[in-house]
């Protein structure tokens, strides 16, 4: 490295355009590493933070937006013993809470936050994963522990935390059904999962259908609304409803009246508060092995987005269209 500035994609106004410009490149702290930013990827969170539309997820203007990333480690701050120079690595690193995001070429992160990138994916694949992937994770294995055997139905199972929920229950052994619209079968089957068409069957329906009418063991909704007032009904007793929308107001009674358990999912959590952080970077960690045991891949959207279009990269989220992940290339 021989610059001293770097590229970045400014935010100066909620819902305002951003601006490529030129600033000073950070340097990492005690406990940081600074990483060349190869891609980053975007998720439907990013454009609420641009909007300002995301009261749990401030981060004040102007800013660098990007909540995941993948690169390589450039330089160690004070401290860091994990990681060297050269280390190709992935997290969810920023783009909120005042920390620096990832449309930029480089960012100065807490260590702890970070992971080996997967040697079989790529860094746009890499890039995809970290949000969604410690979303599913959280709900599945740190909130509802789930086991081998377990009928688990994930709401929205096309979706960007939905599809790797999917793969993520699959690989610890559960059987694994997924409701969403009937243009995501294809993918959903390709995942191994048994398609639910939600337009087409009640809730009711598909409990006759797949679990003899006792309920599914765990119900992991990304949806929030009437999707999580659905899953409360969709459980067997003492089954357990995972949710990451969570944020309504719901009647409690058909959870209740089965014994069943709710927990909550805030994954924003760490990078808020500073609590927890060590615990992304060990998920991604064994996210990373599952990856390199072929039980977990991301889908991403085949278009290219650069700095200069991110903007274009927050239209192809907001417009529903995206099929898979947007990831907007930060190296050339």
């Amino acid at each position: 490295m021989t610059s001293k500035t770097m590229r970045a994609a400014m935010l100066e106004t909620s819902g305002g355009p951003f601006r490529v410009t030129r600033i000073a490149r950070p340097e990492p702290g005690p406990g940081q590493v600074l990483v060349r930013i190869a891609a980053s990827g975007v998720n439907p969170l990013d454009t609420k933070i641009r909007a300002g539309a995301a009261a749990h997820a401030q981060h004040p203007l102007p800013a660098i937006l990007g909540i995941d990333l993948a690169g390589t480690v450039e330089a160690l701050g004070a401290g860091v013993e994990d990681f060297r120079r050269g280390d190709e690595v992935y997290g969810m690193t920023g783009g909120v809470g005042g920390h620096q995001g990832s449309l930029a070429e480089y960012a100065a992160v807490d260590a702890r936050l970070l992971a080996r990138r997967p040697a079989n994916l790529s860094m746009r694949e890499a890039a995809a994963l970290p949000l969604v992937v410690i979303t599913a994770w959280e709900g599945l294995v740190d909130r509802a522990r789930v086991a081998p055997g377990q009928k688990v139905l994930v709401q929205g199972g096309g979706g960007g935390v939905g599809h790797v929920a999917v793969q993520i229950a699959r690989a610890l052994g559960a059987e694994v059904y997924a409701a969403d619209g009937a243009e995501k079968k294809t993918l959903i089957e390709g995942l191994g999962a048994t398609a639910i068409d939600f337009r087409a069957q009640s809730v009711e329906d598909h409990v006759a259908a797949h679990t003899a009418g006792e309920g599914y063991d765990l119900v992991y909704d990304t949806n929030g609304g009437a999707v999580l007032d659905s899953s409360f009904r969709a459980i067997k007793r003492f089954g357990h409803v995972v949710s990451s929308l969570g944020w309504g107001t719901h009647a409690l009674a058909p959870l209740s009246f089965k014994a069943g358990s709710y927990s909550g999912v805030f994954t924003l959590l760490p990078l808020l508060t500073g609590i927890g952080r060590a615990h992304h970077g060990d998920v991604l960690t064994e996210v990373t092995r599952l990856v390199e045991d072929g039980k977990l891949r991301p889908i991403l959207d085949p278009r290219r987005f650069t700095l200069e279009q991110v903007g274009e990269a927050h239209a192809a989220i907001e417009d529903g269209r995206a099929i898979g992940k947007i990831v907007v290339d930060i190296a050339d």
